[in-house]
């Protein structure tokens, strides 16, 4: 049975083909019929799931299963060391100092910025930070209610006050300071009112302010109005001697980079702004690691589609005069860094970490070894110093804190936190699967040692397949519930990720986005024929991406899954590059207004355009939040609504809209276990499992 939802008479013609949108309006929030939609999806759906017993039960499990500490890989700021700190429930990490690393030092820690004292929600989140070389002043972003828009403030780290400075305006900046610490470069957007609306993330500007100076004061650096959409990221060497930009067009993991001397050299190939651009073409991606005097060190997929380490004398650019250090090879080189004088390389391989060590020519020095086949969740290092802090994690191995020194080759534990649960009983697993066209996909699979394969077990497949992300093993607590009952979680590698370099994302993108909803509905049919589940007990979860994915598979596949869990998912393909920062991610789907071929492949697969009328779909909950302005509302607000005027069981449609909540990034930690609280007691519910 259907549940009608005001519908209007609004039509597009794309190229040709007459698309119609009755629920427009629900992209506008302040129209009244969106908040009564909000309030009636809210009641209902919050009706159906706190009635369910289990729900208390595993809201009470997260609460205890969350509460272990948890720190992030640790940096020097001058003499000093800085954590990224949680004790266990609090709502944001806190930012502590202290001398060292050892348990004296965790006696005189002291808090730095605590974010959980900025709002009464829990929602303000210290989303970037940077300190002066001298460690005296930190520059730092705040963002609330999971906004992608920043507020930039300094603290004087020995009084723990903030300075008079409040930067606006800022969205994903980086915040790059001279050597003397007198100010710092970062990039903002125009003011509000003084571009059109649609304009309000383009037009990115970089700025040069001071500290101690009010922001009307900044000194515009480096624009360009003649190309909108182009961002800027300002990197300042370690020497102090150059200004780097490093050129972003939307999410194409393509870049440039221009530079412009701070010090007084010449720079001849200047444009009229004093920046010489160094890579234009955005014919691949350039990632600066470092430099020695006028040779700069670049991790590029350039003729290298998985990753190679090249040096570039800045006095002799041209392709023909650069240097490689270390070639491609059959792993693909994920990040790569400077430590004490060293070249570090982040290598993956079947979707998870190695780590080596090699020397500024390219020599071979050492590996680094890992506890178990997991990945990095962060590094940290300065060229100067020898010391190489990692936050290490898999599936069954909670964020752990390394320290190794690349100059005697030694790597230590500083920190490892205590679980309330036993891991030792589970096991993680890799296995390979063929694809619809033959490609071999990988595959995670964890759960309990000795499962029996009866095809009985209930089984969480997620995957996420774009953007050139990699989906690598990472320790996560709400899979613990399901595993507790004797489930699988499934994690499955797509095309459109980095996982085998440039050549597998652009096999997902675009053209090719068919491919990601193959590989995914190959691994569902794979864990069923394998007797791992049946699609009577398998769910599928997905978010942002992700949400797009198990939404699209779900309306093309309706008979392989028993739950869905859609997350601030992207669901209208013709109209998402129109609202906030979609129009960054056209070099990844396509625009389906002006190009009538990326019409053709985005409509069909579009998940709110391919509702079919009278199908029967299994039960989905679709969540997102009402702040988001990353993935907007009006997506899922749309998907739900026409799916629960055209699917065969409303009933089964719930909608669950988070408030003061935004794309997921900065939730408060009470948010979360009350929204995955929801999401399993959901899925157990239509799974069956007790």
């Amino acid at each position: 049975m259907s549940k009608q939802w005001r519908t209007v008479d609004v039509v597009d013609n794309f190229h040709g083909t007459v698309v119609a949108d009755p629920y427009r309006w629900l992209e506008d929030p302040a129209d009244p019929d969106t908040k009564a939609f909000i309030q009636a999806q809210n009641q209902s759906t919050f009706a159906y799931l706190h009635a369910l017993p289990i729900r208390d039960t595993l809201h009470k499990r997260l609460e205890s299963l969350w509460n272990f500490p948890r720190r992030q890989a640790p940096g020097r700021a001058g003499s000093t060391y800085y954590w990224s700190k949680n004790s266990g429930l609090q709502n944001q990490p806190i930012l502590y100092l202290q001398p060292t690393l050892d348990a004296a030092g965790d006696e005189q820690a002291r808090v730095l910025i605590d974010p959980n004292t900025m709002n009464s929600t829990g929602t303000a989140e210290l989303s970037n930070f940077r300190f002066t070389k001298d460690g005296r002043y930190v520059a730092y972003a705040i963002s609330e209610n999971g906004s992608d828009w920043q507020v930039v403030r300094i603290r004087d780290t020995e009084t723990g006050e903030d300075l008079q400075d409040e930067l606006h305006f800022c969205k994903f900046t980086n915040l790059a300071w001279t050597p003397d610490g007198r100010g710092f470069y970062y990039t903002r957007f125009p003011e509000p009112g003084s571009v059109p609306p649609e304009d309000g993330s383009n037009y990115s500007r970089v700025y040069w302010h001071v500290r101690g100076t009010e922001q009307k004061e900044d000194v515009l650096v480096y624009e360009r109005p003649d190309a909108k959409e182009i961002g800027f990221h300002p990197i300042v060497t370690d020497d102090g001697r150059t200004l780097l930009l490093l050129v972003t067009n939307g999410t194409a993991t393509e870049t440039g980079i221009y530079y412009r001397p701070l010090d007084g050299r010449d720079a001849p190939q200047a444009d009229e702004q004093g920046f010489v651009r160094l890579f234009e073409a955005f014919d691949a991606s350039y990632q600066p690691l470092g430099n020695r005097a006028d040779t700069f060190y670049f991790l590029t997929d350039n003729d290298a589609p998985r990753g190679r380490v090249i040096a570039i004398d800045l006095q002799q650019p041209d392709k023909a005069d650069w240097r490689t250090v270390i070639p491609e090879q059959e792993v693909v080189i994920a990040d790569a860094c400077l430590a004490g004088g060293s070249l570090v390389l982040l290598a993956m391989r079947d979707a998870h970490h190695e780590l080596s060590v090699y020397d500024l020519e390219g020599g071979f020095l050492h590996d680094i070894p890992l506890p178990t086949l997991g990945a990095l969740l962060d590094w940290h290092a300065r060229d100067n110093e020898p010391e190489l802090f990692v936050t290490f994690t898999s599936f069954l191995f909670p964020p752990t804190v390394l320290r190794h020194n690349v100059t005697d080759k030694t790597t230590e534990v500083i920190f490892q936190p205590d679980l309330p649960t036993d891991l030792s009983q589970y096991e993680t697993t890799q296995v390979f699967y063929p694809s619809k066209d033959g490609t071999q996909i990988p595959m995670f699979l964890t759960h309990k040692k000795g499962l029996q394969l009866d095809g009985t077990n209930p089984v969480l497949l997620t995957g996420y397949g774009g953007f050139n992300v990699s989906r690598t093993p990472a320790f996560s607590v709400p899979p613990l519930l399901l595993l507790e009952r004797g489930g699988v979680y499934a994690l499955a590698n797509l095309r459109g990720g980095g996982e085998y370099g440039d050549a597998w994302h652009r096999a997902g993108m675009l053209q090719n986005k068919q491919n990601v909803f193959d590989d995914f509905i190959a691994a569902a049919e794979y864990l069923c024929a394998s007797g791992y589940t049946n699609p009577g007990k398998l769910a599928i979860s997905g978010g942002s991406n992700g949400g797009l994915l198990v939404s699209a598979c779900m309306l093309q596949r309706p008979d392989l899954y028993g739950a869905v869990v859609c997350g601030v998912p992207v669901a209208d393909m013709l109209r998402y590059h129109l609202f906030t920062v979609g129009r960054y991610w056209v070099p990844e789907y396509g625009n389906a207004m002006e190009n009538a071929e990326h019409f053709r492949f985005m409509y069909a697969y579009s998940p709110l355009h391919n509702v079919e009328k009278g199908a029967e779909y299994p039960p989905i909950l679709i969540h997102t939040g009402d702040t988001d302005d990353r993935v907007v509302p009006a997506h899922p607000f749309k998907l739900a609504a026409t799916l629960q005027e055209r699917a065969a069981s409303a009933d089964k449609v719930w909608l669950r809209i988070d408030t003061a909540a935004g794309h997921g990034h900065g939730k408060p930690v009470a948010k979360q276990i009350d929204e995955q609280a929801d999401i399993y007691a959901f899925l157990f519910d239509q799974l069956h499992v007790e």
